[in-house]
């Protein structure tokens, strides 16, 4: 989507070809055969779900919050030290996702799963081409009792998520892919799952159709049937010029106010 924006803009603005040429090689991605899938993908688990367990927008509320430096060095003091060397995606998807399920009083011995996008276009060798339009996206799952996400420390939680961000590797997307073919392309899970998507290195606010850089840029959260579930991470300016990320949270009308005091807890 970022690659074939920016060349829109290009070729708006008077250029001949795209900086950056496409290239349509879809067999970089193919599966293999036979298809081998040598990872658990919990994230592509069977879920009986019912309507009941359906959350509307009408019970909903929306919030958008904004993390900069001073929010993020707030959240770092809870990292145990020899986690220091997490990023700020890590730190801040693990703060959340503790604080969501914290605001939402799931049942103690319940699972609850964290699912989060991962570009693996660096994970290949050779490399997959430059131009390569494909989607080159998967989705490692996080799950753990809830009693443990609430009541151990943020180093508990940060560690999953590391954890699950390493083991993309070429041999998991090619796993990814083999389990796609073999399960006939299963839709991932949404039940007891916060999905998120962090799209502060998209470059949408950089896009140029000739009257300059974006002011806003985002995809809508338009998903009627799962409200709540996925939360996007997009750059963002505050009043005071801070460069930063801004989250939106859907929650319950009430976990959100819980969900508020656990957050300023952390950033206090």
């Amino acid at each position: 989507m970022s690659q074939f924006t920016m060349a829109l803009g290009e070729m708006a603005r008077g250029a001949v070809a795209p900086s950056i040429l496409p290239v349509w090689d879809r067999e970089f991605l193919y599966a293999r055969d036979p298809p081998c899938v040598t990872f658990p993908h919990p994230e592509y688990d069977d879920v009986v779900g019912t309507k009941e367990n359906i959350i509307t927008i009408k019970e909903m509320a929306e919030q958008s919050f904004f993390f900069g430096p001073t929010e993020i060095s707030a959240l770092r003091r809870f990292v145990p030290e020899h986690l220091k060397g997490c990023t700020t995606f890590e730190v801040l998807t693990a703060s959340l996702w503790r604080c969501r399920t914290i605001a939402l009083q799931p049942s103690q011995e319940e699972d609850v799963s964290l699912m989060f996008f991962v570009n693996s276009r660096g994970k290949f060798n050779p490399p997959i081409p430059v131009g390569y339009y494909g989607n080159c996206i998967v989705l490692p799952c996080v799950v753990s009792k809830a009693e443990d996400l609430c009541n151990k420390p943020l180093g508990y939680v940060l560690e999953l998520v590391m954890k699950a961000k390493a083991r993309v590797t070429e041999e998991y997307v090619r796993s990814t892919i083999d389990l796609m073919v073999l399960k006939g392309r299963p839709h991932y899970k949404t039940d007891s799952t916060y999905i998120v998507t962090n799209l502060t290195r998209v470059r949408l606010n950089k896009a140029n159709f000739g009257w300059g850089e974006a002011i806003y840029a985002g995809p809508p959260n338009d998903d009627q049937d799962i409200p709540g579930i996925f939360s996007m991470y997009m750059p963002s300016t505050n009043e005071n010029g801070d460069s930063g990320i801004v989250v939106l949270i859907g929650l319950p009308i009430p976990a959100m106010e819980l969900f508020i005091k656990e957050l300023k807890v952390m950033l206090t």
